[in-house]
């Protein structure tokens, strides 16, 4: 499992992936806030994702920007592509990622499209299933980014060369 990065020398990119207003009925009537979903990367292998909620947009955007930079992860890649296919869960959101052929560009749909961007993966296709819920897409990638491995890692865990890895 990845740890958090230190984000304070990245220069990162933010984006915002949706913006939702959402209410809360309470005895007086309703509730309004705003709730913002951020991605934030640096184009390089780090990208990481935050939600913020609160009564006005800028202030929410900026409590899911804090948030994304609080949850910025490394993401291995093989070239521009990366290493092996992965699905990534989260809650009813799935997300296929599938390595491509240096070309191919990012083959991907909605809030997958800018998380995989903002982290710097140049051909990639990656199929969502299931809910289509921009936020619940988002950190859906963002797990399957994070399970990824490099034949390095594999090889250590295993106590082997990468030579006898692959055969």
């Amino acid at each position: 499992m990845r740890q958090a990065l230190d984000t304070s020398n990245l220069e990162l990119n933010e984006t915002i992936v949706s913006i939702r207003r959402v209410a809360k009925t309470v005895k007086g009537g309703r509730n309004m806030r705003f709730s913002v979903t951020v991605v934030v990367g640096d184009g390089e292998g780090h990208v990481g994702v935050g939600l913020g909620k609160a009564q006005e947009i800028p202030e929410a955007v900026r409590k899911a920007t804090e948030d994304a930079k609080k949850n910025v992860i490394l993401v291995p890649t093989v070239g521009t592509t990366i290493p092996h296919r992965q699905l990534g869960v989260f809650g009813a959101g799935r997300v296929l990622l599938m390595p491509a052929a240096p070309g191919t560009g990012v083959i991907a749909g909605s809030s997958v499209r800018t998380v995989l961007e903002a982290a710097g993966v140049k051909d990639i296709r990656a199929k969502s299933i299931g809910s289509n819920n921009t936020g619940n897409m988002a950190y859906a990638t963002m797990e399957g980014l994070k399970a990824l491995t490099t034949l390095e890692e594999v090889a250590r865990k295993r106590g082997k060369t990468k030579e006898e890895i692959l055969g």
